[in-house]
């Protein structure tokens, strides 16, 4: 028997500032939206006026997750204390797991223009805290394209219902992550993993879900279910669908670090000042 996915709740992005002042919107990691389990974070930033964004991201560390930086438009060149380099272009994705601790950077690659796209920080197991960190990183032509009667995705990671599969592998949390784009007036639907968590962030035009209108820069928490159908209204609309499995496991974070126990936090800390990340 289907069961559709509902909306158990409807949260609006709030405005802050992070880095050395970019300007952002916090959708996952606000009061009203904490974490859901297995995402801790979700940062969105959108402008073309380079003060708002041309700080960037200088060197901090992470222990503990993955971040995963997905851009739209724009381009952001990182670096990291293992040597690694490299520039992230439009439509081009980079999945860090920090795993047991590294220092890395992310500064926009110009001066002008459009920079737009996200940031969503996604836990990992008590198992694989420590592990070695490592990367995924895959440009906008390595993104397969999904077109469908009305609609184009854009898979990340997992499988969709008609069997396109993303780049990104992580099976500890199974994550599926989809950048739709939608015609007018289009229906939309997409099974999910029924016991996994999931959410819908808009991009841009607006959706129906549930009898519940979403505009810009809304998230919805859906209940579970196998599968979610929404629908644009009398514009073309953009949204991310995300989903993953729950850790269920008690989640202790500060700052950069995000760990199991108040002590691994201290130990993150003292290893981070006496340089052994």
């Amino acid at each position: 028997m289907t069961n559709h996915r509902k909306v158990e709740q409807v949260v609006t992005g709030m405005p802050t500032t992070d880095g050395a002042g970019v300007e952002l919107v916090r959708v996952i990691g606000q009061p009203k939206l904490m974490d859901l389990d297995p995402f801790l974070l979700l940062d969105a930033f959108r402008s073309d006026n380079p003060d708002d964004y041309i700080a960037g991201f200088p060197p901090h560390p992470h222990r503990g997750f993955e971040t995963v930086t997905y851009l739209l438009d724009g381009r952001m060149r990182h670096k990291d204390s293992a040597g690694n380099e490299g520039v992230i272009e439009p439509g081009g994705i980079q999945w860090m797991t920090a795993g047991k601790g590294i220092v890395h950077s992310e500064m926009p690659e110009q001066e002008n223009g459009l920079l737009e796209g996200f940031q969503l920080w996604i836990n990992l197991p008590a198992s694989h805290k420590m592990s070695v960190p490592a990367y995924q990183e895959h440009g906008a032509d390595k993104i397969p394209l999904e077109e469908r009667a009305g609609s184009k995705v854009r898979v990340i990671t997992g499988v969709t219902s008609l069997g396109t599969k993303g780049p990104v592998i992580q099976p500890l949390t199974s994550p599926l992550y989809l950048d739709v784009s939608l015609d007018a007036n289009t229906e939309f639907s997409e099974t999910l993993t029924a016991t996994h968590n999931a959410f819908v962030y808009v991009i841009k035009g607006s959706l129906e879900l549930d009898s519940t209108t979403l505009g810009r820069d809304q998230l919805a928490v859906l209940t579970k279910g196998d599968i979610v159908k929404l629908y644009s209204t009398r514009n073309a609309a953009r949204f991310l669908l995300l989903a993953g499995k729950p850790l269920g496991e008690p989640v202790q974070r500060a700052g950069p670090f995000v760990m199991n126990t108040r002590e691994e936090l201290n130990q993150a800390y003292q290893d981070y000042q006496s340089g052994n990340f």
